[in-house]
């Protein structure tokens, strides 16, 4: 379905070798995040701005405050953060 959809579209699939998409999974892990946490929990939205906003919203606290098992039960700023101190640190040292 995915690949029809797409070649409907007019573009072409990602996929990392013929016949599948293991390279499309984090898109689609956070697709169905976003829509177990936000669209779901919170619908129906009366308008598309008032989606965008509660999107916008989802997006910077999904960043900022939720945590992420995979990260250690810390953020993806907290993590992104520590990498780029990491890097400053090596740079000075």
């Amino acid at each position: 379905m995915y690949s029809t959809h797409v070649a409907d579209a007019g573009m072409l699939p990602s996929t990392g070798t013929v016949g599948d998409s293991y390279d499309n999974a984090l898109a689609e892990r956070t697709n169905s995040t976003y829509k177990r946490e936000l669209i779901w929990v919170n619908k129906p939205y009366r308008s598309v701005a008032e989606l965008e906003y509660a999107t916008m919203r989802w997006v910077s606290w999904y960043n900022s405050k939720r945590l992420h098992a995979s990260l250690g039960y810390r953020t993806p700023e907290q993590v992104e953060n520590e990498y780029y101190q990491a890097q400053t640190a090596q740079a000075v040292s």
